[in-house]
């Protein structure tokens, strides 16, 4: 059986993107998924001074190890100032001192969403030209945008954007 690591790039207790990164990975069948959850992967604020005197954190390490064990990830990207999350770049940064390509070539459904119209489609386009430097295999792509408007959990109330997510799904299963 396939694993796959699903990641939502918020520490919000009620992220919408762990939200959607999770239905999205247990919509690929004959999967298992792995929810990994930047709450329970909680890491100080990197820096190479740091580093120096206390080594890598072990929550770097078991990130680090989730991915390396995945045979690929979904991944919910929250925007924070058009930006990636804070705590979703710390987990990189940390990861990164481990093997710069943390993403291990994994092949990847990379999703965004926000309350918002334009559903997180800043981070979402410079996150997807960032990957592949860090060994990300972005299959396929997916916005969602006004979250609350669109998401339910029995599926996406849209049927266009049904059908785009359903095609994109099928595109990273087929990867896998």
């Amino acid at each position: 059986m396939k694993k796959i690591v699903a990641l939502g790039g918020s520490n919000s207790s009620k992220s919408i993107n762990k939200t959607f990164a999770t239905y999205v990975a247990c919509q690929v069948e004959g999967t298992e998924v792995t929810i990994a959850d930047l709450n329970e992967l909680e890491l100080p604020i990197y820096s190479p001074d740091l580093e120096a005197a206390t080594g890598i954190p072990a929550n770097a390490s078991k990130f680090s190890e989730m991915i390396a064990d995945a045979d690929g990830i979904v991944l919910s990207l929250a925007e924070h100032n058009g930006m990636i999350t804070a705590a979703f770049k710390n987990i990189w940064d940390w990861a990164s001192r481990l093997d710069q390509k943390i993403w291990k070539q994994k092949p990847m459904l990379l999703l965004a969403t926000s309350p918002g119209a334009r559903g997180a489609q800043n981070v979402l386009r410079v996150t997807k030209d960032l990957l592949p430097h860090f060994g990300g295999n972005v299959i396929a792509d997916f916005s969602l945008p006004s979250f609350y408007d669109h998401f339910s959990p029995e599926g996406l109330t849209d049927e266009a954007l049904n059908t785009d997510l359903n095609q994109k799904i099928q595109l990273f299963k087929q990867s896998l």
